[in-house]
């Protein structure tokens, strides 16, 4: 076993295999402060506060930590440039700074050319998120931006609530829509009738959300959810994709503040992440709701690595890289 220089970075090294053996642990390297940015780009969201507020089981500000672990042996495909820009740290229940800062970093990151994808972290880091790729957006000026947000998710997480948490983020998002005078487009798939609130299915209808529910996203029905989500991105000009890892079924992905009872097979949630990629319009993605406490022999960070990697592939191909 060999050690990486990054911090947190660290996997097997397979010497005589040369070029062809490596490993992300062996690409990674600290992003710049400044100057053009290729390649893709990781941040992790390190904060359990949305969670608590929530009244959930806190553990997620240690999931950029254990994904770092797991995707430091993943070998290297198509990824040639991997940075590391660090965490974004919540300190105690400071949520609102640290999304304000997350924000902050990922327009930052946009804006030097690079792909950001952020490591949760409770599902709060979507406002953070969706917020950095609208400041991007708003500084190049031009008419409304029509963002796409596309959510892997048991919750549709649009909950009132007089304070902020890891269950208000897509109310916040077309809060913030509204606001700005941009509409609001959002799809959340793997809906769980059993995990939802009917005003939080009105407050959805009131929206315009577009939704599918975990039982009508079996692998024999997978076309129907490609044609509807194919649907949405025809509708959209950038996408922002975050995959909540309580859509999978709990067997999959225990290490959760919610497992999901029913959830939404792999190969579906893969198939369909596919199918976001293809459309050529994902600007950024995140992975939420890792909680390394809960885990099982490290079950759901494993399956949020490999989704991480997919994603990452996809997009240096995209790049040329």
């Amino acid at each position: 076993m060999g050690q990486a220089t990054l911090q947190g970075w660290q996997g097997r090294i397979d010497a005589e295999e040369g070029e062809l053996g490596r490993r992300w642990h062996q690409l990674a390297a600290a992003a710049p402060a400044s100057g053009p940015l290729d390649g893709v780009t990781l941040v992790g969201f390190a904060c359990d506060a949305g969670v608590a507020r929530n009244h959930g089981r806190i553990g997620a500000a240690e999931g950029p930590a254990a994904l770092r672990a797991l995707l430091g042996n993943t070998p290297v495909r198509h990824v040639q440039k991997l940075w590391d820009a660090g965490d974004v740290r919540c300190d105690g229940d400071a949520l609102e700074p640290a999304q304000a800062e997350l924000s902050e970093r990922l327009a930052d990151l946009l804006g030097r050319g690079t792909f950001p994808i952020t490591l949760g972290g409770g599902h709060e880091i979507a406002y953070g998120s969706f917020g950095g790729l609208a400041r991007h957006l708003a500084a190049q000026g031009g008419s409304a931006p029509r963002i796409g947000v596309v959510n892997f998710d048991a919750h549709f997480d649009l909950r009132l609530a007089e304070r902020a948490s890891s269950g208000t983020p897509f109310r916040q998002i077309a809060e913030d829509c509204a606001e700005r005078g941009w509409p609001f487009h959002y799809a959340c798939l793997g809906v769980s009738d059993y995990a939802n609130t009917r005003a939080l299915f009105e407050r959805a209808e009131q929206l315009g959300v577009c939704w599918r529910r975990d039982e009508e996203m079996g692998i024999d029905r997978l076309a129907e959810s490609r044609a509807q989500l194919e649907q949405f991105l025809a509708g959209v000009d950038h996408v922002y994709l975050t995959v909540c890892l309580d859509v999978l079924p709990a067997a999959v992905a225990p290490g959760v503040s919610a497992p999901a009872a029913h959830g939404v097979a792999l190969e579906v949630v893969e198939a369909l992440i596919d199918t976001v990629l293809s459309s050529g319009k994902l600007r950024l993605a995140d992975v939420a709701e890792l909680n390394p406490r809960l885990d099982i022999d490290s079950h759901t960070a494993r399956v949020a690595a490999r989704l991480i990697a997919r994603v990452a592939d996809a997009i240096a191909e995209q790049q040329g890289g």
